[in-house]
């Protein structure tokens, strides 16, 4: 409650929007004050026309205004206000209590929807001098704080300060908001005349300036009213300067002033969205697509951040795309960029490939001065345009992918794997993933997202890299050096939904959610897993991004699989909003089918073995036809092996049925089976807090329960298909997936590789990969027979005259069960290479935690 929105730093900005100019009007030189009286139209309406620090002023409220929350109000109702810095931008000194219902700060009524506030700003904050404050920041709420007034853009309310005696001046006409930045949605239609009028705290020189020209002035005035004839679009910068007794006072707002946009088709050549870079010619176009806008102006390096007619873009004439392509750049150098749309609104590129981010850029260290500084005179985040950027040049041009029933997958997350969460780091830890024996990195989201140290599932820009682990030849030298060790990459990539910090979802917002018009987003989320603003994947518009975000990663760092988050949400069946009636949630979907085998079919035009796999979790119906068309999908093992691993057996809830293709009504595996992922608790930590015991068998014993890793991560691995394994858990990572937050940092625990136990963990996890990697039958061999519902578990494989048998106690107690005919005869262990003769025998005993790899033959290793 009472939640301050954020002001940006910089001189207050007034943006009018103008379609045409106006004709010009004599300087009006007074003392009169006729400027003033234009107060009385506003949200906050002064008895004085400057708001000073020691005197008593009175504010009266037209509540129709504004947002106008509490219009025709005739009940009690309430002020809640504070300081703000001079440069600041968090409220401070907030003498009023949300929660209560003071008389102290109570609005004296008038009419409906009409109040009043009589007060002296320095007994009323109980402060003996404004020092350091530079404006008084304020909100007007009901009884219980359900309704808050606030401007138009649902931004807080602010007044400058004027301290007793100081000298002051301040923009009275047009009528503005108190806005900071200043703003106002007043319209002028063509031949409209535009009135400037100032207002000084005493008599002195004035003075006002368009865009460092002087257009009035008068010697001896306490306000001049001046009207203008816009002869140029753009950005117009006023001033207005006062200088008595030896000081100067100014103040600044600025007029954006519309014409028509140039309707022009896209040139041939150059991209629909993002830069397209042309050295030949010297020449750099930009694009953007904002259908429903009125103008787009570029903004940069090259243009003082300010919107000049030379950089007004272009209109497509089916009104869809802004482009403008500009020459004169310097190729050796790297520029900063944005767009200006409408005259309000200051995004950055969507299409960027790398940004700056003011507040969060500054915590980069090492990273942040490999950057261009950020612009003094930007808004907000902006892209990088480097066009002195040199070509990496690829060790290895051409990779072969494992075949996808041979994948041994690692998802990582770089801020957690190493130290100093860099990809110069993480190369070097190849050494470690290679003795592993796995043949794929699956890299948890690294594209920019909100923040700096966030699992990355809060995208904010899809196609420009997250410097927090580093810059762009940094990630393409990791992949290269992961493709000279036979390991592919996989990219985890999130088109569910985006974060409000994307330029897509902030083009198009009404009162702080998506509007209607939003050519990507749906206004509400059409299920119940969402998290930021929910994509439509039936617009076209949408479908352009996804497949043009793909085709950056695949083209610019040869990305060698995509592992889509939240698959199952690229549906615009409502599914509902509650996670207990997952009904509709659970139903096929033909639409999302189709659009997945869609995106598919961009993909596989660009790299025909490139990986597809998703986090679909669906039924499976749905999942056998995306798997019928050669899509991967995350087959999640967890609850299942945690009870298992624990040694709690009862009423099949550690079934494993699921790792056979057959119990998903398909031939072939087609989903990558893991026990741990990102999402789900460790194995290890499950089994030393909850683990089962009898007698002096404790699965709490760290001891016992690594070796119940083993015995899990031999059921995972041996069974057919792709696998994943989730950092760490080779060497039994036992920190709870709720240490410092789900998704906080983890601490790194490298040195549980010298303990013994967890090591000889690691070297089992790494000869099952070896196994799993060197032996077809792996890959999907037949299943013959299985029984892995009970705590004595196990299955037998057969492929091209090979037979794999794998057997495991998860019980706490010594098991004895009757062998299936199957299993009896003659076979060898893989663990200790000694000879079985099982021919004769009927039974088999095991310990509790006890396991065994048998084949016909020796396996390969």
């Amino acid at each position: 409650m009472g939640k301050h929105i954020t002001r940006l730093i910089g001189y207050l900005w007034m943006v009018v929007l103008l379609s045409s100019c106006a004709n010009k009007k004599d300087i009006v030189d007074t003392e009169q004050p006729s400027v003033i009286e234009q107060q009385g139209t506003g949200l906050v309406n002064l008895s004085s026309p400057f708001l000073f620090w020691d005197r008593e002023i009175t504010l009266q409220f037209d509540l129709s205004k504004g947002n106008a929350a509490l219009k025709g109000s005739t009940a009690d109702l309430y002020l809640h206000a504070g300081l703000i810095a001079v440069n600041g931008s968090e409220w401070q000194h907030v003498v009023t209590d949300w929660s209560k219902n003071d008389i102290a700060y109570k609005l004296k009524f008038i009419a409906s929807g009409l109040y009043s506030f009589t007060f002296t700003p320095a007994k009323f904050l109980n402060l003996s001098n404004a020092e350091g404050f530079g404006q008084l920041a304020f909100l007007l709420r009901n009884g219980d704080g359900s309704l808050v007034q606030r401007n138009q853009n649902n931004s807080d309310l602010f007044l400058p300060l004027v301290a007793d005696n100081a000298q002051a001046i301040r923009f009275v006409s047009p009528m503005l908001q108190p806005t900071d930045p200043i703003t106002t949605e007043q319209m002028y239609a063509v031949g409209d005349n535009l009135k400037l009028g100032v207002q000084a705290t005493q008599s002195g020189k004035i003075s006002i300036w368009d865009n460092g020209l002087e257009i009035a002035e008068s010697s001896a005035a306490k306000s001049l009213e001046k009207s203008i004839s816009l002869q140029s679009d753009g950005l117009h910068e006023f001033e207005a300067r006062f200088e008595a007794n030896g000081k100067v006072a100014t103040t600044k707002i600025a007029l954006f002033v519309q014409t028509k946009p140039a309707i022009a088709a896209l040139p041939i050549g150059v991209n629909p969205n993002g830069t397209t870079i042309n050295k030949e010619k010297g020449q750099v176009s930009f694009a953007l697509t904002a259908p429903f806008k009125n103008s787009v102006y570029l903004l940069g390096d090259f243009n003082g951040y300010k919107a000049l007619p030379a950089h007004a873009m272009s209109q497509t004439p089916d009104g869809k795309t802004w482009w403008v392509t500009i020459s004169n750049l310097d190729f050796s150098k790297k520029y900063t960029y944005q767009f200006l749309v409408d005259g309000q609104l200051y995004i950055a590129d969507p299409y960027a490939e790398l940004i700056l981010d003011p507040q969060n850029d500054s915590a980069l260290g090492r990273t942040s001065t490999m950057l261009p500084a950020y612009p003094e005179a930007a808004h907000g985040i902006v892209g990088i345009l480097d066009l002195a950027a040199k070509p990496y040049s690829w060790k290895i041009d051409s990779f072969t992918k494992p075949a996808q029933g041979d994948l041994v997958i690692y998802e990582l997350l770089v801020r957690d794997f190493v130290k100093q969460h860099q990809y110069t780091t993480l190369k070097d830890s190849l050494t470690y993933l290679k003795r592993l024996g796995i043949n794929a990195v699956e890299l948890m989201p690294i594209q920019e997202s909100e923040g700096n140290s966030t699992w990355g599932y809060n995208p904010s820009f899809h196609r420009a890299l997250d410097k927090y682990y580093g810059l762009k030849n940094d990630l393409k030298a990791y992949v290269d050096a992961c493709h000279e060790n036979g390991i592919a990459v996989i990219l985890d990539v999130v088109f569910n939904h985006a974060f409000g910090q994307s330029p897509l979802v902030q083009l198009y917002v009404e009162q702080g959610n998506v509007a209607g018009n939003s050519p990507w987003f749906n206004t509400v989320a059409k299920h119940p897993f969402n998290v930021g603003f929910d994509f439509n994947h039936e617009s076209g518009y949408t479908q352009t991004f996804v497949k043009d975000v793909l085709t950056y990663w695949m083209q610019e760092y040869k990305i060698d699989g995509f592992r889509f988050d939240l698959s199952k949400g690229f549906t615009q069946k409502n599914s509902g909003t509650s996670e207990n009636d997952l009904s509709a949630w659970n139903a096929y979907d033909a639409s999302r089918v189709a659009i997945l085998k869609q995106y598919q079919q961009h993909i596989r035009g660009i790299d025909p073995s490139c990986y597809i796999i998703l986090e679909h979790l669906g039924g499976d119906q749905e999942e056998m036809e995306l798997a019928q068309s050669g899509m991967l999908l995350w087959n999640n093992m967890n609850v299942v092996f945690n009870e298992a691993a624990m040694g709690w057996n009862a009423n099949n809830g550690s079934d494993l049925g699921r790792l056979f293709a057959s119990n998903h009504g398909m031939a072939q595996p087609s989903f990558v089976s893991y026990m741990e992922s990102h999402d789900e608790q460790r194995l290890l930590f499950k089994c030393l807090n909850y683990g089962n015991s009898s007698d002096s068998y404790t699965i709490k014993n760290l001891s016992t329960a690594l070796k119940r890793m083993e015995l899990a991560a031999l059921f995972l691995l041996a069974s057919p298909g792709p696998k994943m394994i989730w950092q760490f858990g080779e060497y039994g990572y036992d920190v709870s997936i709720d240490e410092n937050g789900r998704t906080g940092e983890k601490p790194l625990l490298w040195s549980y590789l010298q303990q013994d136990d967890r090591r000889q963990l690691f070297e089992t996890y790494a000869k099952l990969i070896r196994f799993k990697t060197r032996n077809n039958i792996f890959q999907n061999g037949n299943i013959i027979v299985t029984g892995v519902k009970d705590a004595m578990k196990y299955f037998l494989l057969e492929k091209d005259g090979q037979q794999v048998g794998v057997l495991g106690n998860f019980g706490v107690e010594n098991a004895t069960f009757t062998l299936p005919q199957a299993l009896q005869g003659q076979w060898v262990d893989n663990f200790t290479g000694k000879e079985l003769n099982w021919s004769s025998q009927s039974t088999l005993s095991l310990l509790p935690g006890q396991y065994q790899l048998i084949s016909k033959t020796k396996l390969n290793k």
